[in-house]
């Protein structure tokens, strides 16, 4: 069989099931089959498909995933960043744009606890959502916003997926998670700034209201206690990894141990939230961890093949620059990412990206923040972007999908000019790991 037709019964077994709707694990797992009968050899590719999962998920690299979501559901179920929030609500003033402004704000500092880009949109949806709409705001500057730094999360560690991608990528995973820091937190200002020029043109999309007068020490003391104890999960993740003290793996360890311990402080830790945060943990680890398995053999069959090899040797003919190479498959990841997940993108396109990467000479790291920012963009892209879906199940009853698709338009713009930005000057991402992780 050659490889054209490999990689498109392959590529086009995955679209093809994914739009009859079976489960993402299933229909790789089912194309993966097919591969390992037609082309690994039959019998002898099925138990090279078994082998293949068993050292994938034996993989050291990927228990910071499970433990950075675990992280996100701890912070979700005890109430920990709801308090948060209702600290940073008291230390705004009247300002254009006030709700707006608390959830970029609210969901970066959440971002930073959690690796759920899913926990940090629900969890202000739910939290500043109906005060946003009782205020007459409108739903470009109110559910906009909120869908856009949930997305930040992926940036910002812990992030889960930032682990896989440089698990499956095959580097540093204290690297990539660092290297999103510095343009997580500069797109976070983009927003708030956007925010606040947008609401003084127009003040009619955030209308003014009376705010409780509070005094100084009113307004701080909540952030003393509700928001700078958060400081010690981040110390225990970043830090403990910026410092050298431990591995990415240890450092999730360290923050999940210190997210129940500040959740405990606060008397917020119960069997039942407990439960439930292992429960949610679990059944996504579970779907993480099947999505890997396949991802092996998934590049295992495409390089048996030849595929691999043969669309790096075509790509490489074509002599096209590192530039118009990267941004080929930067446009390719965001025409994907209208209708597939984020997951299912990086299985399809890692294995035949990655070679051409490393031939270009382009740094593996830098392309792998680019990737996530693309990855975080289709969050929110029609028609399939997770975050839209989540926004519906949060909005309230009658909120239609074009209102939504149209409040995060803007941000999304943002976020396209963000990736550009990134390509300009690498120094952006690849600065900070420079500087603390020689």
């Amino acid at each position: 069989m050659d490889w054209i037709t490999v990689i498109s019964v392959m590529f086009g077994g995955v679209i093809l099931a994914l739009l009859l709707g079976i489960p993402i694990v299933f229909s790789f797992l089912l194309v993966n089959i097919i591969g390992a009968v037609f082309v690994l050899g039959g019998e002898v590719g099925l138990l090279q498909m078994i082998r293949n999962m068993q050292s994938a998920v034996a993989s050291y690299s990927l228990v910071p995933v499970v433990l950075f979501v675990f992280m996100g559901e701890i912070m979700l179920h005890t109430g920990i960043a709801s308090r948060a929030i209702d600290a940073i609500d008291k230390l705004f003033t009247r300002v254009p744009g006030r709700l707006s402004m608390i959830a970029v704000v609210g969901g970066t500092i959440f971002s930073s606890l959690s690796g759920s880009t899913i926990a940090n949109t629900a969890v202000l949806g739910k939290t500043l959502l109906p005060q946003m709409l009782a205020k007459g705001y409108a739903p470009t500057i109110s559910m906009g916003p909120i869908m856009a730094i949930g997305g930040v999360a992926m940036l910002i560690p812990p992030s889960g997926l930032a682990v896989l991608l440089a698990s499956l990528a095959e580097i540093s995973v204290n690297h990539v998670l660092i290297a999103g820091i510095i343009p997580a937190l500069l797109m976070a200002a983009a927003f708030f700034a956007y925010i606040g020029i947008r609401c003084t043109i127009n003040p009619s999309l955030a209308p003014s209201y009376e705010i409780d007068q509070r005094s100084w020490g009113e307004r701080i003391k909540p952030l003393f206690i509700y928001v700078l104890p958060l400081l010690i999960i981040f110390i225990a993740v970043v830090g403990s990894m910026v410092g050298g003290i431990a591995t990415p793996t240890e450092s999730a360890a360290l923050g999940s141990l210190a997210s129940i311990a500040v959740a405990a402080c606060y008397r917020a830790v119960n069997l039942k939230n407990l439960a439930r945060s292992l429960k949610e943990t679990l059944t996504f680890s579970a779907m993480i961890l099947f999505v890997v398995c396949a991802s092996s053999t998934f590049s295992q069959i495409l390089a048996y093949s030849g595929a691999t090899q043969s669309i790096s040797a075509l790509i490489t003919g074509m002599d096209l620059s590192p530039v118009v190479l990267l941004l080929a498959m930067l446009l390719l990841l965001l025409v994907l990412g209208c209708f597939m997940d984020q997951v299912s993108m990086m299985m399809l396109t890692l294995p035949l990206f990655m070679p051409l990467i490393t031939a270009a000479g382009l740094n593996e790291v830098w392309f792998a923040v680019l990737m996530l920012v693309v990855l975080e963009i289709s969050l929110c892209t029609p028609p399939f972007g997770l975050l839209l879906f989540v926004m519906q199940g949060v909005a309230p009853r009658g909120t239609s999908l074009r209102q939504i698709y149209g409040s995060v338009t803007p941000f999304i713009l943002i976020q396209l000019v963000f990736m550009l930005i990134i390509v300009a000057f690498p120094a952006v991402a690849l600065w900070l790991p420079s500087a603390i992780l020689k």
